[in-house]
């Protein structure tokens, strides 16, 4: 008797268990299932691809500029509004699809249906994912391809009498620069005026310095008031650096003379307004060499670095580009993700192949063209060393042309334009003229 008591006991204990489980699971299955239908939901994508799927969510299709697709794409591109769900088979525009290309993320909603089915479509856009400014200076103008080698119209062209504009490729993406003679590519900015040389690939604006308290296209004023040799030392291909480390081709450790000197205005003049200006876009000081040439502090014969291969050594036939391939050349602050990290602040020079996409060349000169100043003014851009001279860089010469007349790192005559890069998420008012430049909102 006592045998088949305890018997009874376990049995009952264990239909007492049992149940219990049972419950937790179908708890646990109850909650699944209405997250399942909650309002909103969300698919994180790694790398622009759907890379796992929900029973309940069906992306039937993706295109991309009216192509079919398996991928979200890369780069500067944005959900249409062509883009739609349906749910059993009927389309519900109530339903919305919102992407956000920065993070990456696709949101439905409201998702109350397990047979929702999206169709997506995808279009190239001009400007990076809220790139306020850069819409701002695209809008009306017909955006241009230019191949090399081709000489460029200095007058102003394009739509709506916008300045011409070209695009090409940077480290970020497409950049757009200006090139000829435009007449609204002018900035206000910091108690300065500047020209705008390019919309660089992240969306950030390049400037150079055009003017202190009023906008000067051409004479000494579109420089600052104090000259200075680019380095005061030339006897070693070193110093041809904005930084350099001696017995080192792309040494960072020391500041050139003309680096400090742009510190020193920068620190003076735009400290005040740090929060608009970027520190990721970088500044290329390339000194990889022509092919040909090996690299020696103290060549006992002229070497010449890779700027001359492209701008000068093939004549009319140049070849500019706007990326770095060396990033202890790409100049940038502390804080950047890219370059070298070395600035203190992100203040640089133009470069010597900025200038050839301008519309100057090494071939000959022009007055009619926005970089055109009438004066010598420094370049960042590495040109050779001489064995007899020394360092060299490029400079812009009186008569508008690329050149390295004084161009020998000890010459104090070429004057200093700054050039700072504008945050990609400014926003600008105004027209770009010299009467009306661009202004950045928020400045008082």
């Amino acid at each position: 008797m006592e045998i088949e008591t305890l018997k009874r006991n376990h049995l009952k204990r264990n239909i007492i268990v049992g149940i219990g489980i049972v419950l937790v699971l179908a708890t646990v299955i109850l909650t699944f299932t209405r997250a399942k239908y909650r309002t909103t939901q969300s698919i994180p994508l790694v790398n622009g691809t759907i890379n796992y799927s929900l029973a309940d969510l069906n992306i039937v299709a993706i295109k991309v500029d009216g192509e079919p697709s398996d991928t979200i794409p890369e780069g500067n591109y944005e959900l249409t509004e062509d883009s739609y769900c349906t749910v059993d088979g009927e389309k519900d525009s109530s339903i919305k699809v919102i992407y956000e290309p920065d993070t990456k993320l696709l949101t439905v909603t409201p998702f109350t249906s397990k047979e929702t089915k999206c169709y997506l479509y995808f279009e190239k856009q001009l400007c990076p994912f809220k790139a306020s400014a850069c819409n701002t200076i695209l809008m009306g103008r017909v955006v241009q391809t230019r191949v090399f080698p081709l000489t460029i119209s200095t007058t102003v062209t394009g739509s709506n009498g916008k300045g011409d504009i070209y695009q090409a490729e940077d480290d970020d993406g497409t950049t757009y620069y200006f090139a000829g003679n435009p007449n609204d590519n002018w900035v206000s900015f910091a108690g300065f005026y500047w020209r705008i040389i390019r919309i660089n690939g992240d969306g950030s604006i390049r400037l150079i310095y055009s003017g202190d308290k009023s906008a000067q296209a051409t004479g000494t004023k579109t420089q600052l008031e104090d000259t200075g040799a680019f380095n005061s030392n030339y006897e070693r291909s070193e110093y041809v650096g904005l930084k350099y480390t001696i017995n080192s081709q792309h040494g960072i450790t020391s500041n050139s003379t003309i680096l400090k000197a742009l510190n020193t205005w920068y620190s003076s003049n735009l400290t005040a307004y740090s929060q608009y200006i970027s520190t990721e876009a970088g500044f290329c000081g390339d000194r990889e060499m022509a092919n040909g040439y090996l690299w020696s502090a103290t060549p006992s014969s002229t070497i010449h670095f890779a700027g001359y291969e492209r701008l000068v050594q093939n004549g009319n036939n140049v070849n500019p580009t706007f990326k770095c391939n060396n990033s202890n050349d790409l100049y940038t602050v502390s804080s950047s993700y890219k370059g070298n990290h070395a600035l203190e602040y992100p203040i640089g020079l133009i470069t010597a192949d900025e200038v050839v996409y301008g519309g100057l060349s090494w071939s000959g000169g022009t007055t009619n063209n926005y970089l055109y100043t009438g004066q010598y003014y420094w370049t960042m851009s590495p040109y050779c060393f001489y064995s007899i001279d020394g360092a060299n860089v490029f400079d812009v010469s009186p008569n508008g042309q690329l050149s390295d007349g004084l161009g020998l790192v000890y010459w104090t005559a070429p004057g200093i334009r700054p050039v700072i890069n504008l945050s990609a998420n400014v926003s600008l008012t105004g027209i770009g003229t010299m009467t009306d430049p661009y202004d950045v909102i928020g400045i008082e």
